[in-house]
């Protein structure tokens, strides 16, 4: 059992998530909290949080710290909007000030922007052209393929493989199987991947900076694929940049424009084509973290991505 400041038990580990967070809000009610429907909101908000220490196996609501805390409110940032994702926060916040002591009395957690925050329609008002929110510049599934409906056969195919792998523009043009261009050796996460190994073929890329990565794409696209494979690799030019292309495939500046273009055809705007990176890094996120850490699938992100600064993958989650 776990105490807090004020001496007051607390549940431990081994309590389900709706005892721990009651126990908290015993040390709340009635002292710091007087509002009924705060006390119902908060308990609610923490019986979540102490769900996610329980999956994620970091221990009990009492012990989650500052650092845990935020990864966790970044998590959720993805999925809800801005009032549930402030609700969590202050919840967090007034435990840790009042009953667990592990943010002082004046101690503040950081406010995170919720990415989700404009994904939910209200009724009778159409999704598909909404942006999710002015900051984010990803895409739904739906809004993705609206736009590659509008792009001819090879753009479209290379929107689609460029979401599904999260490709630079410049990337679709040195597309190669990984037995034909190896991938650099790197330190490499063993969970890279993770998820999508099965039912995917693996290709390698250049990247920023020369390095040559590997991707994985989607046995039905990759079949796609390598039906525009091309007798003879060609040499192409993009932004002054020379590559040799072996397949018959929309990539570059070319197909950014057409990107660009099908997008406010077909939405009303556009993020450009770039935004289906952001697009890959918070699904990809989305899926990791129900088995890691917030740190360790971003670290992972970022390899996939093509990066080895995690800070860098920050950019793709707002």
């Amino acid at each position: 059992m776990n105490k807090g400041r004020s001496g007051a038990k607390l549940r431990g580990r081994f309590s389900k998530p709706p005892q721990q967070a009651a126990a908290v809000m015993k040390n709340l009610q009635g002292t710091v909290l007087r509002s009924v429907g705060t006390v119902r909101n908060y308990e609610a908000a923490l019986t979540r949080v102490a769900e996610y220490m329980r999956e994620a196996k970091l221990g009990a609501l009492a012990e989650i710290d500052p650092d845990t805390a935020t990864a966790y409110l970044r998590q959720r940032a993805l999925t809800v909007g801005q009032k549930a994702l402030d609700m969590e926060r202050q919840a967090l916040q007034s435990m840790m000030r009042h009953v667990t002591g592990k943010l002082g009395d004046k101690g503040v957690l950081e406010v995170i922007k919720s990415t989700a925050s404009q994904s939910r329609s209200t009724p009778g008002q159409p999704t598909l052209g909404r942006r999710l929110s002015e900051e984010s510049r990803i895409y739904t599934r739906e809004q993705i393929g609206l736009i590659a409906a509008r792009q001819t056969s090879r753009n479209a195919l290379a929107t689609e493989i460029a979401h599904a792998a999260g490709l630079r523009a410049h990337e679709l043009l040195t597309l190669q199987r990984a037995h034909r261009q190896a991938a650099d050796e790197r330190p490499w996460h063993q969970q890279k991947f993770s998820g999508i190994r099965q039912g995917s073929i693996s290709y390698t890329v250049h990247g920023k900076g020369g390095l040559v990565r590997e991707v994985r794409i989607p046995v039905e696209l990759a079949r796609r694929l390598e039906a525009l494979r091309l007798t003879e690799a060609r040499r192409v030019t993009d932004r002054g940049i020379h590559y040799r292309q072996h397949y018959d495939l929309g990539g570059g500046q070319p197909w950014s424009k057409s990107f660009g273009a099908a997008s406010k055809t077909a939405l009303g705007w556009s993020n450009g084509a770039h935004g289906l990176r952001h697009t890959y890094a918070q699904e990809r996120m989305k899926y990791l973290q129900r088995t890691l850490h917030f740190d360790e699938a971003k670290q992972i992100v970022s390899q996939e991505l093509g990066h080895f600064r995690a800070e860098i993958t920050d950019t793709y989650l707002r």
